[in-house]
């Protein structure tokens, strides 16, 4: 089989294998119903391992050619070098099972084969070679269609990201120039706040830690207390343990914005973020303004549509009797 600049993988192989000794099954039962003299259980038993033999044969040679042998290699050699490859998996596939199988004695296709075994291993290495091919070719197509599908997958996210909400920096950088001439040393703290916001929002990944996200959550909610005047209680009870769980960027962070601008009644604005580890999600709870019939808005569905996206939970909320909860259902198995 042909692995110019591919990587198969394992669920590929096994795949193939499979494949392998399917068509075997089928060549032996052409075989079988061929000749009287072939109507034995040993000719598909024969064939079938040949197929298998042939297989695992091409998995080693091309793995060790991939890994060990092309990266040290010129390009150009490259197809010169999995052509001998692949011939090699055919060749010494069905050499290995004929000379096996001519240990046992009375196996009437051991001896149909034997004057010519030379030559059908080396029709069968060509023959290899031709069926790689166009499993290279099928191979190929399939992760160049999950590249791209992966590309706009990101292109998608990207966009999303960047229709997030910016008016809380118009707003907090409206504070800190009112606070210069009030508290220089909170200004200047203000501003290093911000920037360090901006800074993990520029260079984080589309998904981040759970560790990371409180840490930008809390710069963010210092950044809002300019305005509110340390009203923005903040409550997190998230262990550690949890801290590596990969989430949305901005996903905790988009919930608390939500909750400071629908929910804000001009006292303090108790947000309580908690882990719970029964159903594996984040709760965000505040004790501000409630709504019984919510609709999502340009912030709750981008964030719904990135947990989609990106395959890592989903988005639900709940009304309580005086509080609003915002749940990020995470997939246990992504993490």
């Amino acid at each position: 089989m042909v692995s110019v600049e591919l990587k198969i993988s394992f669920r590929d192989w096994l795949y193939i294998i499979l494949i392998g000794a399917s068509f075997g099954f089928l060549i032996s039962i052409f075989f079988y119903f061929l000749s009287t003299e072939l109507q034995q259980i040993e000719t598909i038993y024969f064939s079938v391992f040949t197929a298998v033999s042939v297989s695992l044969f091409a998995f080693f040679l091309i793995n060790l050619s991939n890994n060990y042998i092309l990266p040290h290699v010129d390009k150009k050699f490259w197809y010169l070098i999995s052509f001998v490859f692949s011939f090699c998996s055919g060749s010494l596939g069905f050499s290995f099972s004929y000379l096996l199988f001519s240990v046992f004695e009375g196996i009437t296709v051991i001896g149909i084969l034997n004057p010519y075994w030379i030559y059908i291993s080396i029709t069968i290495g060509f023959l290899t070679f031709l069926i790689g091919l166009i499993l290279h070719q099928f191979i190929s197509m399939k992760h160049k269609n999950e590249s791209i599908k992966s590309d706009v997958l990101e292109s998608k996210i990207k966009a999303l990201e960047n229709e997030l909400n910016p008016h809380f920096l118009f707003n907090a950088l409206n504070s800190v120039s009112e606070l210069i001439y009030v508290d220089q040393a909170k200004a200047e703290k203000a501003v290093l706040d911000i920037s360090n916001f901006l800074r993990n929002a520029i260079y984080k990944s589309s998904l981040i830690t759970l560790e990371n996200e409180i840490s930008m959550l809390k710069t963010y909610v210092n950044i809002e207390n300019i305005r509110f005047s340390d009203k923005i209680k903040l409550n997190i009870d998230v262990h550690t343990k949890h801290y590596y769980l990969m989430i949305p960027k901005f996903s905790i962070q988009l919930l608390v914005e939500n909750a400071i601008k629908h929910g804000y009644l001009g006292d303090d604005l108790i947000i309580d973020i908690k882990f719970n580890e029964d159903d594996y999600s984040i709760e965000v709870t505040n004790n501000g303004k409630v709504s019984d019939k919510l609709k999502y808005g340009t912030g709750l569905n981008n964030l719904a549509n990135r947990l989609k996206f990106q395959n890592v939970g989903t988005l639900k909320y709940k009304t309580l009797e005086d509080k609003m909860m915002f749940i990020i259902k995470l997939h246990k198995d992504k993490n």
